[in-house]
């Protein structure tokens, strides 16, 4: 393969929702571009993209997939990313190092959810669209409704470059307006005829070129005076308008193509090689210091490792982008994240599970190497000398939980380091070993997600591992004032233990005042403030911690023992042993002696001190909350909505966008456990949502009465 120079090079993501052909239409590039020699088909488990063992065994994709290949003197990169959106993940990778996205739809459905989500990414990321429908030689199809209903989606920058004659079983030709060409199939597909615009179409294709001429021209100065001077532009002009307009994302042309049949494949990668921007004309990339980095393979060598995975036959194999410079074979880089040399042994260009070896490769390109030593996803790998760091890629929050157990404990410490490594392959995939739930977490987005996982550690790895409900992480907090005291005391021959502590609780809230003065009992505690400490507690929240101490009955050394002893409850709870949080603690008098008083006996009367006091101040559960938003189906809105009353769903909001509902709620934790597959289950699969975490709320006390009896009833158990 020869090297490509930057402005030959395009990187361009594969976009769309499950079910819209882009490893069908992998399959054909590749067979048009010479790389494959016979088209591999999904239900054959045959193709070039999806060639792991669970994409093979699920027959969807689980992976984003690298795939090259050499058109119109072109190095052409694309990403083919995974459609369902529990491995969104493929797709944030994937807008981050490419500079083009196109997303497929398939025109039985037109536009769905996941067009909506993936567009909205491109939006996030600034990157150029093109759309491309596909499957219209299916019963269903409707190109004409899929076309109005993009139109409606993302307004009159959408732009048709092409159009059929007929959606159908009976589609075989398409009128492309930017070329003024009819272009026609034999049922085997490949080379089309290309033909003259019969006179019954003619009007309809002038009117739409008109369409685009105007769109392209309205980009550049110079191109509009040409065609306000001459009516028209000439079709390297028309390309030069359309290059700018996808780039400020002003235009986003429709395609057409059946992929499964081989049809307008080659029209499309023309369009792409002759059209879509070059890396050296979209957007700089930025280091974490904010500075633009060119694309120029004269500048020092800097690397960004984008994606790692364990291959079949070779082990771990890195994915990179050249963000500068050159990389050659066997060149020495510093790891700028970690702090260590690697040295790159060899270099490939790779087109799914095919590797072509390469001496070089320059700015803008993307390849692969392997076998190195230290470095992870997201690293940035330099020459000597050169300072860029590169932005890790941030992710979506997780959506679905659950905890993870090896079925045989000798597996537990080969099972952690699997998951570290499929973190590494998929960073979507996050586990906790949580102190706090004595359980190991595992997080993804959605249940399809984890039970992959769950396939390629019992089925790759031979480790049986179980999934169990996680426990919520409750938290514990106070309603009212309390005061109690406890006397430590314990003699066993020699020294003993003794130490008493007096102390008052109270609900603690930013901004509130110091404390003068309280009451209990008809007795009246008047508070002296000698110290405070505010303690930002790790799980949330605050203890602040007063001394109030006179006349010396607590030697002040004896304070902090105190302190951990309060912060002993703190994590773990009175009610239910979940961590406790926004407390201020008063200790304001207590007794000591002079023998037998010591660290361990002042720590542990202050922990009974406020324990006792916590149960007396109105103790109350917190749970956690999140942020849900929603996208469903109007169609489907009901059911998506008498499911959420259910769940304990506060609606925050509502609002129509063009078919879709979306909707912004308050969740308990809780009551998301199985929510990714319900509302899948509900619509079809044409739902999607995000969560994020708001904060902790009061549990109604119903809830709260069940907590606290199975949690006395897993004490017993325990004992």
């Amino acid at each position: 393969m020869k090297v490509y120079q930057s402005n030959e090079i395009k990187n361009i993501s594969l976009l769309g929702s499950s079910g819209s052909g882009k490893t069908t239409l992998v399959e054909a590039m590749l067979y048009e571009s010479g790389i494959i020699k016979r088209r591999g088909t999904v239900t054959g488990q045959n193709t070039v993209s999806d060639y792991f063992p669970v994409e093979k065994e699920y027959g969807y994709s689980v992976f984003s997939t690298i795939i090259q290949t050499e058109w119109l003197s072109k190095k052409l990169n694309f990403i083919d990313c995974p459609g369902a959106d529990d491995f969104i993940g493929g797709v944030v990778t994937s807008l981050n190092v490419t500079d083009t996205a196109l997303i497929l739809l398939n025109t039985q459905y037109g536009v769905e959810v996941g067009t909506n989500n993936h567009f909205r990414y491109t939006e996030k990321f600034n990157k150029p669209v093109i759309f491309v429908t596909n499957h219209l030689d299916q019963e269903k199809a409707d190109f004409d409704r899929t076309l109005m209903q993009l139109k409606e989606n993302f307004g009159n920058k959408v732009v048709q470059i092409q159009y059929p004659i007929a959606s159908g079983p009976q589609f075989n030709t398409v009128i492309d307006v930017l070329k003024m060409k009819m272009y026609q199939w034999k049922p085997e597909g490949g080379v089309p005829d290309v033909l003259e615009i019969p006179s019954n179409e003619i009007g309809k294709a002038q009117e739409l070129h008109n369409i685009l001429v105007e769109a392209a021209a309205e980009h550049d100065e110079e191109l509009m005076e040409k065609f306000f001077d001459q009516g028209s532009l000439t079709e390297e002009e028309l390309r030069i308008g359309i290059r700018k307009g996808l780039i400020h994302r002003d235009m986003f042309p429709v395609f057409c193509v059946c992929a499964g049949k081989d049809m307008c494949v080659r029209r499309l990668m023309e369009f792409v090689g002759n059209v879509v921007p070059s890396v050296n004309q979209t957007e700089k990339p930025q280091t974490k210091n904010g500075k633009d980095v060119t694309a120029d393979s004269y500048g020092p060598t800097s690397i960004y490792v984008f994606k790692t995975s364990v291959e079949p036959h070779i082990g771990e194999v890195s994915y990179f982008k050249v963000m500068s410079g050159k990389l050659k074979e066997g060149d020495d880089l510093v790891n700028i994240d970690r702090s260590s040399k690697e040295r790159i042994s060899q270099i490939y260009a790779v087109a799914g599970q095919i590797r072509t070896k390469v001496e070089e490769i320059v700015a803008g390109d993307i390849g692969a190497t392997v076998k190195l030593k230290d470095t992870r996803t997201g690293n940035t790998l330099s020459i000597k000398g050169c300072d860029y760091d590169f932005k890790e890629i941030k992710y979506p929050e997780p959506k679905y939980r659950r905890a993870i157990k090896a079925i045989s404990e000798s597996d537990e410490e080969k099972l952690s380091e699997v998951l570290t490594r499929m973190h590494e392959e998929d960073p979507t995939w996050i586990v906790e070993q949580s102190k706090e739930l004595k359980q190991a977490i595992l997080y993804g987005q959605g249940e399809f997600h984890l039970r992959t996982l769950k396939w390629r550690v019992e089925h790759n790895d031979k480790i049986p591992i179980e999934f169990k409900d996680p426990k919520i992480p409750y938290r514990e907090t106070i309603t009212k004032n309390a005061r109690a005291d406890y006397r430590h005391k314990k003699q066993s021959g020699g020294s003993g233990q003794f130490g008493e502590v007096h102390l008052i609780v109270e609900p603690y809230y930013e901004g509130m005042q110091a404390p003068v003065v309280f009451h209990f009992g008809g007795q009246e505690f008047k508070i002296s403030n000698r110290d405070t400490q505010e303690i930002n507690l790790e799980w949330g929240g605050k203890l602040v911690f007063i001394n109030s101490i006179v006349g010396g009955s607590i030697d002040a050394r004896f304070l902090p023992a105190i302190l951990k002893g309060i912060m002993d409850r703190m994590e773990q709870g009175p009610l239910t042993g979940s961590y406790a949080r926004d407390v201020r603690v008063i200790v304001y008098d207590g007794k000591m002696h002079l023998v037998d008083s010591n660290e361990i006996s002042f720590r542990l009367a202050g922990r009974h001190a406020f324990s006792q006091a916590f149960k007396e101040a109105g103790p109350k559960l917190l749970e956690p909350v999140y942020d849900v938003v929603i996208q469903a189906p109007s169609d489907r809105l009901g059911d998506v909505m008498s499911d959420l009353q259910g769940r304990r769903a506060v609606i925050m909001g509502m609002e129509s966008e063009k078919g879709f509902e979306k909707l912004s709620a308050k969740i308990p934790l809780k009551e998301l456990g199985t929510y990714s597959t319900t509302l899948s289950s509900l619509t079809g699969g044409r739902a999607s949502f995000s969560m994020k975490f708001a904060s902790y709320e009061l549990v109604p006390m119903d809830i709260q009465d069940k907590l606290l009896k199975e949690y006395e009833a897993s004490k017993k158990e325990e004992e």
